[in-house]
């Protein structure tokens, strides 16, 4: 494994402390002209990143290719719409001759710390954020994915000096070290137990926070929508890199009348998707457990919820050797196992039943909140009701993940399941202090506000009885 060193990341670091104020200066199309030529540097290592994930976590070449697609198109949003961005916006001042301005100025030297089931979108998005609002930028990808670690360090250092943007690598030490540096923002991409760490140690320096975690998404179906519709994209989200994804369904609640449909949706659609024409389970199109770790500890939540009494209804197959699991649909399941209590990662799908659609409602809202909330129903009372009462990140209705893909829509969680939001305006600013400018006139009142105040108490005091 490829390990910077402390002294490496401090030296580094002092380069970019000093260079900031160069590129804080830059212009919009300073900015643009470094975002186009990262695009096309992206562009000509299409088929170097997909060969460097696959290495990394078997992903289906597919599912690599839509995740830089959405790099690039990040890329052509941000150059779009940056000149605008970086207008000062004019706001009324309370004087009528005064100006006041809100300025959006970079942070300064930023920290992004990468995450592994995402090795390329969840490094490069919010640095073309942090690229967009003038920042220097150390970032530090993920110790599973060594391939991609190498691999952006390359494109990177191909188009900016490290005293701008910089790749350090290591494993959780290298992060506990950086941590240690005083960077005025870093940006985390992980579990939220890792996120705690990273807040305590961003508060020795008073370091502002992106924190982009996780938790139990849950979905909720109504009753009389289309069952093959809805198991189709829930399937396909949950599939979905193996359902490592911090957005991908956790469980979902679904009315005891549906179930059997519900099921028989899901399993052909995964038949269809996954099996040979002999009903044998293929791997090409499926992402591998990202390590044996992870795989034993699914495994562990899987044999639990099954001791203590819960049904497979489709799937349950694991394969040892590949790191592979089947689509699995869960269901008797309860708020004592482990695969109710804590986040997934896997394609395994619990089900709770209901007999009343505000049984959903009741519970969740005493519940951690979640990064994403999936509702499913046609009734548009009953998806405002759900909004209403049910604090996420996020919420898609009548599809999963795609609220993710929306550009003009801020991405992140709440509380548990993050701090602030990033993609579009909206990363622009998180990697941005929001500056408070007026540019004042002449004030009337200016020789009355000034001591001595004596006698002047009663004068605001008479003239307010009299009008």
């Amino acid at each position: 494994m490829v390990q910077t060193t402390s002294n490496r990341m401090q030296e580094i670091f002092r380069k970019q402390q000093t260079y900031q104020w160069t590129v804080r200066q830059t212009t919009a199309a300073a900015r643009k002209d470094k975002l186009l030529r990262l695009a096309k540097v992206i562009s000509e290592n299409m088929q170097n990143i997909i060969a460097a994930t696959i290495q990394d976590i078997q992903k289906p070449s597919y599912e690599v290719f839509n995740e830089v697609g959405q790099v690039l198109g990040a890329i052509q949003h941000t150059i779009h719409h940056i000149e605008q961005w970086m207008q000062p916006e004019e706001v009324p001042a309370a004087n009528p001759l005064a100006k006041a301005f809100i300025v959006y100025e970079p942070k300064g030297v930023v920290c992004i710390i990468g995450a592994w089931n995402f090795p390329f979108s969840l490094l490069f998005h919010p640095l073309i954020d942090a690229i967009a609002a003038g920042n220097c930028a150390i970032i530090k990808p993920s110790e599973y994915t060594p391939a991609i670690a190498a691999l952006a360090n390359q494109i990177l250092s191909s188009i900016f000096s490290e005293e701008e943007v910089a790749v350090v690598q290591g494993d959780a030490a290298t992060v506990k070290e950086l941590l240690e540096l005083p960077f005025n923002h870093i940006f985390f991409t992980g579990s939220s137990s890792t996120g705690k760490i990273i807040m305590k140690a961003a508060a020795k320096h008073l370091s502002s926070v992106t924190l982009e975690l996780g938790g139990k998404t849950p979905v909720i179906i109504d009753r009389n929508v289309d069952l093959n519709r809805t198991a189709l994209r829930l399937a396909w989200g949950k599939m979905m890199n193996s359902g490592q994804t911090c957005i991908a369904p956790d469980y979902l609640y679904l009315h005891h009348e549906d179930i059997e449909t519900f099921t028989e949706a899901f399993a052909s659609w995964v038949s269809a998707s996954y099996r040979d024409e002999n009903g044998y389970l293929l791997s090409d199109d499926r992402t591998q457990i990202v390590n044996r770790i992870h795989y034993d500890r699914i495994q562990s939540l899987f044999a639990d919820a099954i001791a203590q009494g819960a049904t497979v209804l489709c799937g349950g197959e694991f394969d040892d050797i590949n790191l592979l699991i089947e689509p699995t649909l869960l269901i008797n399941v309860t708020p004592e196992m482990r695969i109710m209590q804590e986040e997934i990662f896997a394609p395994l799908l619990p089900i709770i039943t209901y007999t009343d659609i505000q049984e959903p409602i009741t519970r969740l809202r005493n519940l951690e909140k979640p990064l994403a909330l999936y509702i499913f129903s046609e009734n548009e009372n009953f998806v405002e009701q759900a909004i209403a009462n049910i604090p996420s990140g996020g919420v898609c209705v009548n599809d999963i993940m795609m609220h993710n893909t929306e550009p003009n829509l801020p991405f992140g969680g709440a509380n548990h399941s993050g701090i602030g939001s990033y993609h579009g305006i909206h990363g622009f600013k998180e990697f941005s202090h929001t500056r408070a400018v007026l540019k004042a006139a002449a004030n009337p009142y200016e020789e009355f506000m000034m001591p001595p105040y004596k006698g002047k108490l009663e004068m605001i005091f008479q003239n307010n009885e009299h009008q």
